[in-house]
């Protein structure tokens, strides 16, 4: 009797260890393991996942490089959106999820499964955003998450490996760490409570750098193509590449505070240099290349975008539209952004770009009006107050 198939979201930690394990010699599937790269694992430790996974017994293992799919289909739009969660965080794992919940379920889907897996507790935002994405591409498939309903303790995971002989590092982390492209989580004693701050050891990106730095942004329709004077390829690697330069800077560190989908407030720390800097520097752009209602409209709709996003609404199809509004405005966001970097900050110098609508020979804010008279703004003046007077005349004071 052929056993049935299920895909689990696999990273190698003790939750989808133990779910490789109890899914395969307690509930007797037949286990296909898939890891989703967003940018957070390097090829040795990809090749190590994959050792692991085939030791735990799995049929198969898959690793999905999704960096760049991840770009395309999330976080052009979270820049364009120049969106940050409650102003402070750029939503790094929360978008990162969904990308791999979606490929997930396509796999899933390609093998024929008869059930997917992931290793998310019952406490976080993490199992919301899975269990949606498989609930709407793959409605039929049973979702297992033996952690959540089995409600393991992590001492209850290392006993059950442990008395089946397998061989991992179960030492728990002071520091509990997410890397992706968009950003590192750090979650750690500190985070637990409404006061406190990771130490300096606790950031995975330690500061190497200490003189002032400038560099050159340089956008086109809105996405990052190159730095000082270098093209890239893809929008990744230049991504890539700042985060290089910006990170030993310590720059992008700070804790955020949020509201999860179930309700509970929490507290994570995280780091994200490249992705701050690109948001500050491609707002800084836009707030010269964008008319004013471009501006306002968008700060509306973005807001609405990276909330949705935040709560694991990725496949709603408003999110194509205003999608396709974000795009569209990106249309003369295309320029240099001139960046001073220095410890723990960053400051915007300036841009040059051939759209900026600060031109002098329209006037210059301030001292000299170049495209109007006098008169004509005195006659517009009272023209745009003219309902307001007329509502005063009638109340009077």
């Amino acid at each position: 009797m052929t056993s049935k198939k299920v895909v689990l979201g696999f990273s190698g930690g003790l939750d989808t260890t133990y779910c490789a394990k109890y899914l395969f010699e307690d509930l007797g599937y037949e286990v296909h393991s898939i890891i989703v790269n967003t940018g957070g694992f390097t090829e040795e430790e990809l090749s190590k996942i994959e050792a692991h996974a085939n030791r735990l017994g799995v049929k198969s293992h898959t690793s999905v490089n999704a960096v760049k799919n991840y770009y395309d289909r999330i976080i052009q739009y979270l820049v364009f959106g120049n969106v940050l969660k409650n102003n402070t965080y750029p939503l790094s794992v929360s978008a990162e999820r969904l990308i791999q919940a979606i490929h997930i379920a396509e796999h899933a889907k390609k093998i024929g499964a008869d059930a997917v897996a992931h290793g998310s507790t019952g406490a976080g935002n993490d199992q919301v955003r899975f269990d949606m994405v498989f609930h709407i591409m793959i409605p039929d498939l049973p979702i297992l998450t033996p952690i959540r309903d089995l409600q393991l303790s992590r001492e209850a995971e290392i006993e059950y490996l442990k008395a089946r002989d397998v061989e991992m590092n179960f030492e728990k982390a002071q520091y509990s760490i997410n890397k992706g492209l968009w950003g590192t989580s750090v979650g750690g004693k500190e985070t637990l409570h409404s006061k406190g701050m990771l130490p300096e050891e606790a950031w995975p990106t330690q500061v190497s750098k200490t003189q002032p730095e400038e560099v050159v942004l340089h956008f086109e329709k809105g996405h990052l193509t190159g730095i000082n004077g270098r093209s890239y390829d893809h929008p990744v690697e230049a991504i890539q590449a700042l985060q290089a330069i910006a990170g030993p800077f310590g720059i992008g560190r700070d804790i955020h505070v949020g509201d999860t989908i179930i309700g509970i407030k929490g507290r994570v720390g995280f780091e994200a240099a490249a992705p701050m800097v690109i948001l500050k520097s491609h707002h800084a752009l836009e707030k010269h290349v964008l008319t004013k209602w471009q501006l306002s409209w968008k700060d509306q709709l973005a807001q609405f975008y990276g909330n949705w996003m935040h709560e694991g609404q990725i496949l709603d199809p408003v999110m194509r539209d205003i999608e396709a509004f974000l795009q569209h405005s990106q249309e003369t966001v295309t320029g240099d952004v001139f960046v001073q970097l220095h410890p723990y900050r960053f400051q915007i110098i300036g841009i040059e770009s051939k759209y900026d609508l600060m031109s002098s020979k329209f006037g210059r804010y301030g001292e000299m009006n170049s495209g109007w008279t006098g008169q004509d703004v005195r006659g517009f003046s009272k023209i745009f107050g003219n309902q307001t007077a007329i509502w005063k005349a009638v109340h009077g004071e």
